[in-house]
């Protein structure tokens, strides 16, 4: 988008004397009161000079320089707000926090709903893992996890907070007041900033180098390509508290200024000597031309690096490249115990697949230092570190820990498949990146050991040096939130719906109310319309309400089912409906079948409370389903339950019944919801609402649900757990039963007990007695078999006829009455010497053997040729030849032999 020069002419500018010139290096526009300067003052166009000068050197810590921002900006009027998580479970577009303005996209940034604040100042923790192969190659410039301190105002038509002048006057002030820089070194970039589907004109405040904050000024919304202005105006500022840090120390490296102490605490952990710091200095200095995608800046830095020091480059290479890797591990361990502190599960998919990358990416630099300590150990240095500044560190330390060491245990054993997922690849012939990629999405190995791997096939691959980043960036805003529901209703049954007012809810109004009297509004085929209905729509996971629709006249009508366009509820009838728009109606839902969906409800909600009060704040709902028989629910756990936590949920889930706790739907504006109860609310998922409903089970939980539900828990009746199972990695499955339905499992329980006990020809009272005599009974009779198979598989053995086949021995086996030992005896024939094969002819079955250094797979071949079904590879081959007599099969199997082995 071209952008007009007046954007940036601010009237604060011009009256504090600033003037507008061109960078000489790079060509863009930036504005200073320094009338002599011709460089806008950033990175590649200068280096780091900050590092050398006095300006502003206070020593702030991170968490001074966070007290500090915080302080001055509610100081001008900015209410302090708290920082969300870094995993964004209010949004269903992305999986991490990477900017402080995504705590408000898209819900106030739309004018869906109002901030909690305006204007308001927060420092926002974030995670951006873009650039996640740059860490410690740049010396702090590339981190994976920063603080954004980030205030905002949100200017609506009816209300003007302030805009570009103000924002650039307290930039001004912040930087030569609090941090004492001479305005002159000032320098305000012009820029132009997107995201989220928003985007706008903004400055870059640069500062020796160092680039200090971000602002910007969010004014147009990006649809299909084309920039349309905004109603609200909004003022979505960054600045960098770590860089606010480093700038005021002048330390080493950034991360010196970030972690203090914990940089040579980390050298000694990692058994590595420490690195001159005159040398890290000098490497930071300059560190402002690497442009990691270009191995050549980095060498060309080394260069540098070693010329200034009078030192020769392979040493210089040497030491920066150690010292890249410690700080690596020293950014990652953070990041992961920020992620798993604020209740991130590793697996496979959505952000669990995120921190697992990162993990395995810490392990794997770890391994090339050489270190053999255990990453929990790392992270507990982190967790005692940061645990003032992030206190969830502490409360989550021991799931942290374990879940750390946990996930090593996992990468260990992921190990031992190199080479045989190496051999794979090696099949396929031209390895491309997408064929590493996809060998680390499926198996977690890093690239760099399949390389290495393959190197000892004489197969060269180059891997991108870029390589996390780029299968991160696939895997950073895939949709999770939440199930998506399935279309149940056809495209022309949904036009047909959207025509009309939304429907009067009478299942809110009284969660109880059985029937009604409704007018129609709408009739398409067998899909009606009414004004209002207290039939339950399907949402959320609880099925759609059933029930009858009838008329004045008496004709009946059976809604099979019931679905939702927006805001419009769709009867969907058994049969297709004559009924006159305008004509009322009486429903009455299926009650029976309704109340047992609001006790499953209901105990979804009891027992995800309990899970997470037992397991841990990490368990998060990753799906659920309510049927009237049963209902499920999936939560986010690193591993299967133990059968002690099991029993453990269910006595919590059941204690919480039996204290009959009022359960209240209220209506809440979401931002309001969100600041009172956390973004826990969405657990079952994003609504897209300024106003929320949410279901409160007094003193147990708060939830956001559209969901029909019982007023008292002890309304539930029971809980019974039924069955847990892990269905993927990071994801357990509870299915349970409540109310009458416990009695019908149990009931079910009691006829296979009735069933077992028939059977064993014995009362259910001595089931258990009848069956551990049984049991020994057939222990014994096991023991004896086996003496008779040992004896009578020596009897067959000595009946084996032998026989030479081009140079091969044969071994033909007798019919045998028990083929349950006939794979044992083919095992150990081949196994006893080379060139051998074994050959059992059975009822339906042909099964061949052969020695390890022989291939079967030409003789299945040639076999299949002569009219046999089935087959195999390597050592063993099950055919069916049928039609043939035992003689016909043994010469073919040796004419087979004779063409096929060589």
């Amino acid at each position: 988008m071209k952008v007009d020069e007046n954007e940036y002419r601010l009237k604060f500018f011009l009256e504090n004397h600033y003037v507008r010139k061109q960078c000489i290096s790079c060509k863009t526009p930036f504005w200073t009161t320094d009338e002599n300067r011709d460089n806008c003052a950033d990175i590649p166009c200068t280096d780091y000079t900050f590092l050398d000068s006095n300006i502003g050197k206070l020593n702030l810590s991170v968490s001074e320089a966070r007290k500090k921002f915080l302080e001055f900006f509610h100081k001008h009027g900015h209410t302090i707000i708290p920082p969300k998580p870094v995993l964004a479970r209010w949004r269903d577009d992305l999986y991490l926090t990477i900017a402080s303005i995504v705590d408000f996209q898209p819900h106030v940034t739309s004018g869906m709903v109002q901030p909690p604040a305006n204007p308001l100042v927060v420092s926002q923790p974030c995670i951006r893992l873009e650039d996640v192969d740059n860490v410690g190659i740049t010396f702090g410039r590339h981190l994976t996890a920063f603080e954004m301190g980030g205030h905002h105002a949100f200017n609506y038509p009816d209300k003007f907070v302030y805009w570009k002048d103000e924002t650039v006057r307290l930039a001004k002030e912040f930087f030569t007041e609090e941090l004492k820089i001479p305005e002159e070194l000032l320098t305000f970039k012009e820029s132009w900033w997107e995201g989220g589907g928003n985007s706008g004109p903004s400055f870059e405040v640069t500062v020796g180098g160092l680039e200090l904050a971000t602002l910007v000024f969010m004014q147009y919304q990006i649809v299909n390509g084309e920039y349309v202005p905004l109603k609200l105006k909004i003022v979505d500022t960054g600045y960098g508290i770590e860089r606010i840090a480093w700038f005021t120390q002048k330390t080493p490296t950034a991360f010196h200024a970030i972690y203090g102490n914990l940089v040579y605490t980390f050298f000694k952990k990692l058994d590595q000597p420490y690195v001159d710091e005159e040398m890290l200095k000098t490497a930071a200095r300059f560190a402002g031309r690497i442009d990691p995608d270009n191995p050549l800046t980095i060498t060309h830095h080394r260069e540098m690096v070693a010329k200034a020091l009078g030192l020769k480059k392979e040493e210089v290479e040497k030491e920066l490249t150690r010292a890249a890797r410690v700080f690596q591990v020293l950014d990652h361990t953070k990041t992961i115990t920020l992620m798993l502190a604020d209740g991130l599960v590793p697996s496979n998919s959505g952000e669990g697949y995120l921190g697992r990358l990162l993990i395995r990416r810490a392990l794997r630099v770890m391994k090339i230092l050489g270190s053999d300590i255990r990453l929990k150990d790392l992270v507990l240095e982190q967790i005692e570190f940061w645990k003032e500044d992030f206190p969830q560190f502490l409360k989550n330390k021991d799931y942290i820990l374990d879940v750390v060491e946990y996930e090593q245990e996992k990468y260990e054993e992921t190990l031992q498949k190199v080479p045989s997922v190496a051999s794979a690849l090696a099949k396929k012939g031209n390895i491309t990146i997408e064929d590493l990629i996809k060998t680390y999405d499926t198996n977690g190995i890093p690239p760099d050991l399949i390389a290495e791997e393959l190197k000892k096939k004489g197969i060269d691959i180059s891997v991108p040096f870029n390589f996390y980043a780029l299968v991160a960036r696939r895997h950073q805003s895939a949709p999770i939130k939440g199930e998506k529901e399935k279309a149940k209703l056809t495209p022309d049954v949904v036009e047909f719906a959207k025509k009309f007012e939304p429907t009067d809810k009478l299942y809110y109004k009284d969660q109880y109310m059985r029937s009604f009297n409704g007018k129609v509004l709408g009739v398409y085929k067998n899909f009606l319309i009414l004004d209002k209905t207290a039939f339950y729509p399907e949402g959320g996971g609880q099925l759609g309400d059933s029930g009858i629709i009838k008329t004045k006249s008496g004709e009946e009508y059976h809604v099979i089912d019931t679905q939702k366009v927006s805001d419009v509820v769709v009867h969907v009838l058994d049969k297709e409906a004559k009924l006159n728009v305008g004509e009322e109606v009486y429903g009455e839902i299926d009650w029976q079948r309704r109340y047992r969906l609001m006790r499953h409800h209901t105990a979804t909600h009891v027992i995800l409370a309990a899970a997470k009060k037992l397991l841990g704040e990490h368990v998060w709902q990753a799906g659920a389903e309510k049927t009237p028989e049963k209902a499920r629910l999936d939560i986010t756990h690193y591993k299967m339950l133990t059968p002690e936590e099991i029993k453990k949920l269910e006595d919590m889930a059941n204690y919480v019944i039996n204290d009959r706790r009022p359960v209240t739907a209220i209506e809440m504006d979401r931002m309001k919801a969100e600041m009172t109860f956390g973004v826990s609310i969405y657990e079952g998922g994003v609504v897209n609402k300024p106003t929320i409903r949410l279901l409160e089970i007094k003193d147990w939980d708060v939830e956001s649900c559209g969901g029909t539900h019982v007023s008292n828990t002890s309304e539930i009746g029971a809980i019974k757990i039924i069955n847990v199972e892990k269905i993927q990695d990071g994801v357990i499955r509870l299915e349970y039963v409540a109310g009458d339905m416990v009695s019908n499992y149990a009931r079910g329980i009691e006829d296979k007990i009735n069933k077992i006990s028939e059977d064993l020809e014995t009362s259910p009272e001595q089931v258990e007695i009848r069956l551990k005599r049984t049991l020994e009974e057939m222990k014994e009779i096991k023991e004896t078999l086996s003496m008779y198979r040992n004896w009578y598989s020596g009897y067959v053995e000595s009946k084996v006829i032998e026989e030479k086949v081009n140079g091969i021995n044969l071994k033909i086996l007798p019919e045998i009455i028990d083929e349950d030992i006939v794979k044992d005896l083919l095992r150990k024939l081949t196994s006893q010497g080379s060139k051998t094969i074994a050959v059992f002819i059975g009822k339906k079955t042909v099964d061949i053997a052969s020695s390890k250094d022989l291939k079967l797979d030409e003789l299945a071949s040639f076999l299949r040729n002569k009219g046999g079904k089935g087959g195999g590879k390597g050592t063993y081959v099950s055919m069916m030849l049928e039609g043939k007599s035992r003689e016909e099969i043994i010469n073919d199997i040796k004419e087979g032999i004779e063409r096929s082995i060589h």
